[in-house]
């Protein structure tokens, strides 16, 4: 019993993803799959706005570097460091947007073109997410992203390679 109580107390110290990183290995090298984000990338919306993001390596992990533009004038940056944590097999990212409250969002490849991206909290259970990114690379210099909120799509983005 005292094993079993321990036990327990270990699992809600080290919280709920634990025993699911465990089911849920890919054995796919997440942060070599992660390098492809690296370089500069551009999104058009539409109304003269304009997504800009760079991705470079940072010590083991990577940093990102993002703004929004509309009519070439920025209306909103943030930062992003990301490295990954081999206990849930899955790349944490720590956001910090001007003006906004910290973000903790985790990314994994489910594929080596395919990956998801949603709030840490929503990681044992991503289909059940209030919102969530399905990525996909198409090519080294194309990846599109569908926004799905509570299960619905909402929009659907295409990155291109910035040379």
């Amino acid at each position: 019993m005292k094993k079993l109580y321990l036990t327990v107390i270990a699992l809600l110290l080290l919280g709920p993803n634990v025993a699911q990183a465990q089911t849920n290995q890919t054995n796919l090298n997440q942060t070599e799959l992660t390098k492809q984000f690296m370089g500069s990338w551009k999104c058009d919306f539409g109304n003269d706005t304009t997504f800009f993001m760079e991705g470079k390596l940072y010590g083991t992990g990577s940093e990102y570097n993002y703004n929004y533009a509309a009519k070439g004038k920025l209306f909103m940056e943030g930062k992003q460091l990301a490295g990954y944590d081999k206990k849930i097999d899955k790349i944490v990212y720590v956001n910090l947007e001007k003006g906004k409250d910290i973000e903790m969002l985790a990314l994994w490849f489910t594929s080596t073109n395919k990956y998801i991206i949603t709030s840490y909290s929503d990681i044992a259970n991503p289909e059940k997410a209030s919102f969530k990114f399905e990525g996909e690379f198409k090519s080294p210099n194309l990846f599109i992203e569908k926004l799905i909120i509570n299960g619905k799509l909402l929009k659907t983005y295409t990155m291109t390679r910035v040379k």
